[in-house]
């Protein structure tokens, strides 16, 4: 792609993100949500493979849809309210239709299928823009009207991520769908803590972007796509393998890794909050994604070719780590200790 286009659409992607986040009128924030989508598009179908391309026209449509259904909410709010202020949705209709265009646009379930099959058809560093800037502007529209959603429906949508989001990803080979389906899980936990601790859930979505964009990172250095290549990495990189391994461990939520925290504050306050059973279902839930993060970091760091493929082995390269991979894994794996400085904060 030409460098000049990609600038324009990386800035577009930023300027789009900054308006919907800064924005009080509901207009302003669908302005900035149209942007991102058309910014992203090109990113997603430059490869010109028709995957890629059916990739972009499904994101496309998706998107298109949700942000009508903003955009009904917001005028049906104010038709009856008189108030286009976005913490002012006080209508119970508009924000049922606004929790099911942000779930749209997030991909939470039941309206999650397009996600993986976009992931799929996208280049890595697209896909780590797809799961973790593009879904910022809505999980800030999500913050901002979390006092008038409908608590039982948001947590029906969120136990119902985390369910399919792990036992859908049991079964694939393709490393972007596993990550989409980690997204999708993920996105449950964050949607479950909203109304009562909105805070938590931003901390919740920042952690997993730095963790997910660790994860990607290291697989577009190492060129990994499916689990078979992934088989025969130890020999090439081994110091990316192993960097993998403890990213891969920290998403899936295990002490004492950065993933960690948000899991064990989201139990914490939801126990507060009398949702025992609800915790005790999300938290025996994620272990279905435990399971695919460990099959990934297994065939990460365990596996050493010819026993498994039929790939050729690799030659090792010296190629040195880069900076940005090594800031976020250390970050990924070491800030469960400062967690009493984040909770004093949030």
């Amino acid at each position: 792609m030409n460098p000049q286009a990609k600038l324009i659409f990386i800035t577009s992607l930023l300027l789009g993100t900054t308006i919907t986040i800064s924005s009080n009128h509901w207009v302003m924030a669908w302005t900035g949500l149209e942007i991102n989508t058309l910014a992203i598009l090109p990113l997603i179908s430059k490869s010109h493979h028709p995957r890629a391309i059916e990739a972009a026209t499904k994101y496309f449509l998706v998107q298109a849809t949700a942000s009508t259904l903003v955009l009904f909410s917001s005028m049906t709010n104010a038709w009856y309210t008189g108030q286009w202020d976005i913490t002012q949705l006080t209508h119970p209709a508009s924000s049922l239709i606004l929790t099911a265009a942000i779930s749209m646009k997030l991909g939470l379930v039941p309206f999650h299928f397009w996600f993986p099959e976009v992931l799929q058809g996208s280049p890595l560093i697209t896909g780590l823009i797809l799961s973790t800037a593009m879904k910022f502007p809505p999980i800030t529209l999500l913050y901002m009207t979390s006092l008038s959603l409908n608590p039982t429906l948001l947590t029906t949508l969120a136990v119902l991520s985390v369910a399919m989001g792990g036992w859908m990803g049991l079964n694939q080979t393709q490393v972007r769908k596993i990550m989409a389906f980690s997204s999708i899980s993920h996105l449950g936990w964050m949607a479950i803590i909203l109304i009562y601790y909105p805070k938590l859930t931003l901390l919740n979505f920042y952690l997993y972007a730095m963790m997910t964009a660790a994860v990607f990172l290291t697989l577009n250095s190492m060129k990994v796509l499916n689990l078979s290549t992934l088989m025969t990495a130890w020999t090439k990189a081994p110091a990316l393998s192993t960097i993998l391994l403890l990213t891969l461990l920290s998403l899936a939520g295990l002490p004492p890794l950065t993933g960690f925290l948000p899991k064990w504050l989201i139990i914490q306050e939801l126990t507060k909050q009398d949702m025992a059973p609800a915790a005790i279902i999300i938290s025996l839930l994620s272990l279905l994604g435990l399971f695919f993060y460990l099959r990934l970091a297994y065939c990460a760091t365990i596996t050493l070719p010819p026993h498994t493929t039929n790939h050729m082995k690799q030659w090792r390269t010296n190629k040195p780590v880069s900076p940005s991979i090594a800031i976020l894994t250390t970050l990924s794996i070491m800030l469960l200790p400062t967690s009493p400085m984040l909770t004093t904060i949030i």
